[in-house]
């Protein structure tokens, strides 16, 4: 089986045919998705597809492209919202996105910043967006986990050698999507060959970025496999093999998501 640690199955794209694209997920053998929280005031729209899909859980979080507009919500809120029910498995997605400038950086650090104190605090992951801001979030991580712990995943990873061996050094995993299987992507799959295997998680950030075999569609949870079957190539062992270690390395990051299959 394989788990789809990084979706938005609450986005307008999926409007259509929602209940087709779960059945087509765990036909394919991605067995559970956790679908990612952008803004923490839409949580209720999340949970209500928890509560349809028993497959899918979800985290609770603001997208950095969103932190201006939720600067209310603070570490205090995100706890409670993350122990209020039993399927938000994980805190998140904040981070710094700098290739986009619609959000002042210091608004994304104080969002980053309260997200990094609800996952020390909860011990959930927390799903990290980093964009063209590598230094930053490096300082950042490095400086944080020095005031304690806290469990994340460097999400659709797509940065530089420096911060994924930063996020290793802290005890972060690493997370890819279809970005690792695009023909050009050929230094990003030399970081990958570096990523202790008990660090490794797939995704597929749908509905953007689906992997080769389908690039140029719509992205959906089923087409993690290829994905998982790429970063077999690139760390040498069978497509099986990967599907079984991403899938133990999601329950171990996962804590509090359990095992349906």
């Amino acid at each position: 089986m394989l788990i789809d640690t990084h979706c938005h199955l609450d986005f307008a794209d999926f409007d259509s045919e929602r209940d087709e694209l779960v059945t087509r997920a765990h036909q394919a053998g991605v067995k559970q998705m956790v679908t990612i929280s952008t803004r923490v005031r839409k949580l209720e729209t999340l949970l209500a597809l928890t509560e349809r899909y028993p497959s899918v859980f979800c985290s609770v979080g603001t997208h950095p492209n969103n932190a201006g507009d939720e600067l209310d919500v603070t570490a205090d809120e995100l706890v409670k919202l993350a122990e209020s029910h039993e399927k938000i498995v994980a805190i998140g997605e904040a981070g710094l996105d700098y290739f986009y400038d619609t959000q002042k950086p210091e608004d994304q650090k104080t969002g980053l910043i309260r997200h990094i104190e609800a996952a020390r605090r909860t011990g959930l992951p927390l799903v990290i967006h980093s964009r063209s801001a590598d230094e930053d979030m490096a300082d950042i991580l490095t400086t944080e986990t020095g005031k304690g712990a806290f469990p994340f995943i460097l999400h659709c990873f797509s940065s530089g050698q420096a911060l994924a061996d930063t996020g290793v050094a802290l005890g972060g995993y690493v997370s890819f999507s279809g970005i690792v299987t695009f023909p050009k992507s050929e230094g990003l799959r030399e970081i990958a060959k570096t990523v202790p295997m008990d660090r490794l998680l797939v995704e597929t950030d749908a509905p953007y970025l689906a992997p080769k075999r389908w690039r140029g569609k719509r992205n959906e949870p089923s087409y993690v496999v290829n994905t998982a079957e790429v970063l077999a190539e690139v760390k040498g062992v069978s497509y099986a093999e990967m599907a079984e270690i991403t899938t133990e390395n999601a329950f171990r990051c996962f804590s509090k998501m359990p095992r349906l299959a």
